[in-house]
């Protein structure tokens, strides 16, 4: 099985709750540091110009490339759930896995060694979501086995194509 957040670009508001959740419930000490990133996108071909906004933190990877370059073992990918986890003690602070990841996700805070999103691990462990899914008001930010999630994905975009098609006609 494998853990993964979904995302749906249309539902979100770009309120920054989830942000403000991943620092508090990681003790984090500003918005530089948060595991979770919002980009926000300006769509110019409409009128009036719309915002979208765009959720990010570590997507755990199926072949992690952090995994890979950390010279130390510091970042393993759990067999049982796909988290990928950061023992800080195991980290020398070499910054390979910055270089390796593709989504901005591991972070330096002022010790010096590495900390990412770990699903809040914690939270799921003890039967709650992730402190950044928990708070979301949209619900634009899902969480649960990759499979489910893209199961659900396809159900609504077939939904969506079928109604679009039924309004044509």
């Amino acid at each position: 099985m494998q853990l993964a957040f979904a995302f749906d670009v249309a539902r979100c508001s770009g309120c920054m709750a989830c942000i403000v959740a991943c620092l508090d419930e990681n003790d984090l000490p500003d918005t530089a540091h948060a595991f979770r990133h919002v980009n926000r996108f300006e769509n110019p071909g409409t009128t009036p110009p719309t915002l979208s906004f765009l959720s990010l933190s570590c997507l755990h990877c199926g072949d992690a490339p952090c995994v890979t370059v950390c010279p130390t073992g510091s970042l393993q990918k759990r067999e049982r759930d796909g988290i990928v986890t950061v023992n800080r003690d195991l980290c020398a602070g070499c910054h390979s896995c910055v270089l390796a990841c593709p989504f901005g996700a591991p972070q330096f805070p002022e010790d010096r060694t590495m900390a990412k999103c770990d699903f809040c691990v914690q939270r799921i462990e003890a039967g709650f979501e992730p402190a950044c899914v928990r708070v979301c008001p949209t619900r634009a930010l899902r969480f649960g086995p990759l499979e489910e999630l893209t199961r659900e994905t396809a159900r609504k975009a077939s939904l969506s194509i079928l109604k679009s098609l039924s309004s044509g006609l």
